[in-house]
């Protein structure tokens, strides 16, 4: 079980990390550093001890729950792919406008836009609306969930927006950084110190 390679800090870290998947908070919650949970909570997030421990609790949240990435999955389509067709229609009529003189009567082609009666709404198409209201001329309108959001979040979930860039130094090894420190003060550099002294002791 990877759950007991893990530091007391690391287990707490991992359990506050699946309320919110947000590893800076979970790394302040856990009692990490203020000054040092942003790359402590990135860096917990590459250790393989760590990385197995959360997808175990995921995994167990899902045996749980019954709430699969594959059922998440399903309710956003719902969402994404529902179209205005779903729960309007327009209807194609001829209505009497006028009469002339002689008493003929004149008449125009108008479209009437109408809302589907619920009970002819699939129930997935149902799940797209966000609100209905009824105005005080008796006329109705309706709102669906934001369609675009949905759909970024489908993406997002199979990968499609994911860009990878490979970086590496010579002959194929880890790229090699030089960063000047001879323009920082005394005091700064007393301060960089005690920064990365924070994370290593953050990291026990």
């Amino acid at each position: 079980m990877a759950e007991k390679k893990l530091t007391s800090k690391q287990k707490m870290f991992v359990k506050e990390y699946l309320v919110d998947l947000n590893a800076t908070q979970a790394a302040l919650r856990a009692g990490y550093s203020e000054k040092t949970a942003y790359r402590t909570g990135a860096d917990n997030l590459k250790k393989p001890q760590i990385q197995e421990a959360i997808q175990q609790a995921m995994q167990k949240r899902e045996q749980r729950t019954e709430i699969t990435a594959d059922k998440v999955l399903e309710e956003y389509a719902k969402l994404g792919f529902s179209d205005v067709s779903d729960y309007l229609e327009v209807v194609t009529e001829r209505v009497l406008v006028d009469r002339t003189a002689e008493g003929e009567p004149i008449s125009e082609i108008k479209q009437f836009v109408f809302m589907k009666d619920t009970k002819d709404i699939p129930p997935e198409k149902l799940a797209a609306i966000s609100e209905v209201k009824q105005h005080k001329d008796g006329s109705i309108s309706f709102k669906l969930h934001d369609k675009r959001g949905a759909l970024d979040s489908i993406a997002r979930h199979l990968g499609m927006f994911t860009e990878r860039i490979e970086h590496t130094g010579k002959d194929g090894g880890p790229i090699q950084t030089a960063v000047d420190l001879s323009g920082l003060t005394i005091e700064e550099l007393r301060n960089l110190a005690n920064l990365d002294a924070d994370a290593k002791k953050d990291d026990s």
